[in-house]
C-alpha cells in the first residue's frame, strides 16, 4: 500500500517535472515562449527559496511554497530586483498555474495550493499606448546606409516590420517560405496562441523584400530560409533586432530630434502600425485581425490614445478667452467628499 504524504510533505522535485513535462507539453501543449517564461520563473523562485529556507531545490516540499514564501518572493522581486507589477504578475501567473496542477495531482498539498491560488495579481495603471508620428517613422526607415549589406537588411527588416505590425519573435524566425510574391503579397504568420494571420505587404515592402531575398540567394551562406539573418548566416536574436534599431533611433534623431526623447523598442512600431492603421481610417476589427490580436479589446487602445490627442488639443484652443466654474458644495458632508 502507497504511503500517505502528511500535508504540504510532498516533494516538489516530481511535481514540477510532471508540470513541465506532462501538463504544459503534453496536456496544454504550450507554446516555447510560455515555458521559457515559466522555467525562469521557476528558477528564480528556488533560488530564492534556496537562499530562505536553506534547503537545495530538490529538498523541496511543496510546504515550502506556501503563500507566504511566495509573497516574499513577490516581494523580492519588486524591492531586490526592482521589476515592475507588471513582471510581477507574470511570474505569479506560472506559480498560480503550476499550483492548479497541485491541486489535481496531490491531494494532500490542496491546502498548500487554495492559499497560493488565493493571492492576487496586482493592479497596474493603464497607460495609454505609444507611437511615432510618420515624420519619426519615415527618419527611422531612412537611417539606413543602402551601400551596404548590413544596412539593406536593416532596412528590410523595419520596413516589414513597421508594414506588418510583427511581434519581434515572429520576425526573428521569419522565414523566407512565409513571403508570398504576385498581385497581392503577404506575409503569413504563426503567432501568439498559434493563430495563423496573412498581412498584405504595400507594394514598396514587397519590392525591397524580393531585392533582398534575391541577394540572399546569391551567396552561398545565406542561403538558408531565415529572412532575416546575421553576418553568420544564423537568426537574429531579440537584442539584435533591439539592437539595429537603436543604432537607425541614433542615425534618425539627427534629422527629426524628437527620436532622441522617446524609448524605441521593437514593440513601440508594432504599435505605431496599429495607431497609423487607425489614423488611415482602417476599422478597427481589421487592425485586431492584421496584428493578431485575440479580441478588439487590446486594439481599443489605440482608439483611447488618439481620443486623448484630441481631447489635449480641444482643451488648448476652446477654453481661450472663457472663465471655468468650479462647483461649490452647499453642506459640510459634501465639502469632505469634494475635498478627497
Amino acid at each position: 500500500m502507497k504511503p500517505v504524504m502528511a500535508a504540504g510533505q510532498t516533494p516538489v522535485g516530481p511535481l514540477l517535472q510532471a508540470f513541465f513535462i506532462d501538463y504544459l507539453y503534453g496536456q496544454k501543449r504550450a507554446s516555447v515562449r510560455t515555458v521559457e517564461s515559466y522555467r525562469d520563473t521557476f528558477r528564480l523562485l528556488l533560488q530564492f527559496l534556496r537562499q530562505t529556507t536553506d534547503k537545495e531545490p530538490s529538498m523541496l516540499h511543496t510546504l515550502d511554497m506556501d503563500a507566504p514564501a511566495i509573497l516574499s518572493f513577490l516581494d523580492h522581486l519588486e524591492r531586490q530586483r526592482n521589476n515592475q507589477a507588471q513582471s510581477r504578475n507574470v511570474r505569479l501567473a506560472a506559480v498560480h498555474s503550476f499550483f492548479r496542477m497541485v491541486a489535481i495531482r496531490d491531494p494532500a498539498s490542496v491546502g498548500v495550493a487554495t492559499r497560493v491560488l488565493a493571492i492576487p495579481v496586482k493592479r497596474t495603471d493603464k497607460r495609454l499606448v505609444g507611437y511615432l508620428t510618420r515624420k519619426e517613422m519615415n527618419a527611422l526607415l531612412n537611417a539606413h546606409e543602402l551601400s551596404q549589406w548590413a544596412g539593406r537588411r536593416d532596412h528590410a527588416l523595419l520596413l516589414t516590420l513597421y508594414n506588418t505590425g510583427a511581434r519581434v519573435s515572429e520576425i526573428t524566425g521569419l522565414q523566407r517560405s512565409q513571403v508570398q510574391f504576385g498581385s497581392k503579397s503577404f506575409v503569413q504568420f504563426k503567432g501568439k496562441g498559434r493563430k495563423e494571420r496573412a498581412v498584405p505587404l504595400w507594394s514598396s515592402t514587397s519590392r525591397t523584400l524580393r531585392a533582398w531575398f534575391e541577394e540572399l540567394n546569391s551567396e552561398a551562406r545565406y542561403r538558408a530560409a531565415t529572412a532575416f539573418p546575421n553576418a553568420r548566416g544564423g537568426a537574429l536574436s531579440r537584442d539584435g533586432v533591439a539592437y539595429i534599431l537603436q543604432q537607425a533611433v541614433e542615425r534618425g534623431a539627427t534629422t527629426c530630434p524628437s527620436l532622441a526623447k522617446k524609448r524605441v523598442t521593437p514593440h513601440l512600431i508594432r504599435h505605431t502600425s496599429g495607431m497609423h492603421l487607425l489614423q488611415a481610417g482602417v476599422d478597427i476589427t481589421v487592425i485586431a485581425l492584421w496584428l493578431g490580436h485575440e479580441s478588439t479589446q487590446t486594439t481599443h487602445g489605440y482608439v483611447e490614445a488618439d481620443l486623448a490627442m484630441k481631447e489635449k488639443a480641444l482643451r488648448k484652443t476652446a477654453s481661450a478667452g472663457q472663465k471655468t466654474k468650479r462647483f461649490q458644495a452647499d453642506d459640510e458632508l459634501l465639502r469632505f467628499l469634494t475635498s478627497l
